[in-house]
C-alpha cells in the first residue's frame, strides 16, 4: 500500500519532516516491533520473520526517510529523536489502516455508508413505509439514512439521474420507465374526502358511491406531479357515468384535506392519509360501483442495489 507521510518532530528539539512517496506498511509494523522491543530478536519473533531479513527491512525505511531511526547497541537498540518522532505517527498510520479495514468491511455488510430514500408526501403516511425507515435506523445506525419528499414523477426522474437510491410511489398503472425495477407493496382503497354535513353518518357508514360527487368541484394535485394518480381517478369517474368538475390544484396531497375544509370541493386520497386530521372534513369509503385504488410501490434503479439498499429492501419484505 501507497502513503505519504509527514512528520514533524518538536521545534526545540529536532526538526525533521519525513515525506515517502512509497512506503509499505510492513515496514512500518516492523518498526513499531523494534521500537517497542528494543531489540531485534524479540522484534523478529512477534513478526514472524528472521532476524537479518528484519534487520534489512528496518534499512531500507532508515533509507527512505533519509535518516537513523535507531541506535545500534551491543545488546539491543535505542531510538534516535528522529525514531522517536516517527514512532506515534507510524502507530496512528496502522490505526488508520485498521480504521480503513474495518469501514470498507462494514459497508460491504451495508453496515455504513448512506442511503437516500425518496417518497411522495402520501406514501410517507403508509404505515409500511414508516416501519421500514424506524426499523432500518435501529438496526443499522451507521448508515446516514436520508429522507427526500418530492410528488412521483420529480422522485422517478431523480432515481434514473442518481440522485437516490430507493422510492416510494404512487404511479397508478403507469409503467416504470427503462432502467428501473418497480415492486408494488399495497394497494390501497381510496377515500372521499368530503366537507362536514356532505353525508350523514349513516350514509358515510354505508359508503358513499363515487356518483356522489359528479356535481362538485374536484380539487387534485398538478397532473404532471402524478400521472398515474390523475389517470386512476378519472378512468374511475367515467366508469361511474361522470366526468368530475375541475376544482382547484392543490401543491400536495397532504393539502387536500385542507382545501376541501376551506368549502373548495371535494377529493380523494389513499386511505392511509385518513390519520391526517381537519376540522370540518370527514373520509368516506366509496360504496358500490368504480372505485379506484391507489398503487404504493417501491423502486430502484436496475443492477445498482448497494449493501445497505439490500438490507433496507429485506425489510420490507412480509416476513421481514
Amino acid at each position: 500500500m501507497a502513503s505519504l507521510i509527514s512528520c514533524c518532530a518538536s521545534a526545540d528539539t529536532f526538526k525533521v519532516s519525513l515525506l515517502f512517496e512509497i512506503m509499505e506498511l510492513r515496514h512500518i509494523r516492523y518498526f513499531i516491533a523494534v521500537a517497542e522491543e528494543l531489540n531485534f530478536t524479540r522484534a523478529a519473533a512477534r513478526v514472524g520473520i528472521g532476524q537479518p531479513p528484519l534487520s534489512r527491512q528496518i534499512r531500507d525505511l532508515e533509507e527512505e526517510t533519509g535518516t537513523p531511526l535507531f541506535l545500534r547497541l551491543p545488546h539491543g537498540v535505542q531510538l534516535t529523536e528522529a525514531g522517536m518522532a516517527f514512532l506515534p505517527e507510524a502507530r496512528a498510520l496502522l490505526a488508520q489502516e485498521e480504521r480503513a479495514k474495518k469501514a470498507a468491511q462494514l459497508a460491504a455488510l451495508g453496515e455504513m455508508g448512506s442511503l437516500r430514500v425518496g417518497s411522495t408526501g402520501s406514501a410517507a403516511f403508509h404505515p409500511r413505509m414508516a416501519a421500514t425507515v424506524r426499523r432500518f435506523t435501529k438496526m443499522h445506525p451507521g448508515v446516514d439514512l436520508q429522507l427526500r419528499e418530492e410528488p412521483t414523477a420529480r422522485l422517478l426522474r431523480m432515481l434514473e439521474d442518481g440522485e437516490v437510491d430507493v422510492i416510494f410511489v404512487r404511479p397508478g398503472k403507469t409503467p416504470p420507465p427503462k432502467g428501473v425495477q418497480m415492486v408494488e407493496l399495497d394497494k390501497e382503497p381510496m377515500l372521499l374526502v368530503l366537507p362536514y354535513g356532505f353525508a350523514t353518518h349513516e350514509e358515510v357508514s354505508r359508503g358513499l358511491p363515487l356518483k356522489a360527487i359528479a356535481r362538485e368541484p374536484l380539487i387534485l394535485f398538478p397532473h404532471s406531479d402524478g400521472p398515474g394518480f390523475h389517470k386512476e381517478i378519472l378512468s374511475a369517474c367515467r366508469k361511474a357515468g361522470f366526468t368530475p368538475v375541475p376544482g382547484q390544484e392543490a401543491p400536495q396531497m397532504t393539502s387536500l384535506a385542507v382545501l376541501v375544509a376551506a368549502g373548495l370541493g371535494v377529493s380523494l386520497v389513499p386511505a392511509s392519509l385518513a390519520q391526517i386530521q381537519v376540522p370540518g372534513v370527514i373520509y368516506a369509503p366509496i360504496g358500490k360501483g368504480p372505485a379506484p385504488v391507489s398503487r404504493l410501490c417501491v423502486a430502484v434503479r436496475e443492477g445498482r442495489v448497494t449493501p445497505a439498499m439490500q438490507n433496507f429492501l429485506t425489510l420490507l419484505s412480509p416476513a421481514a
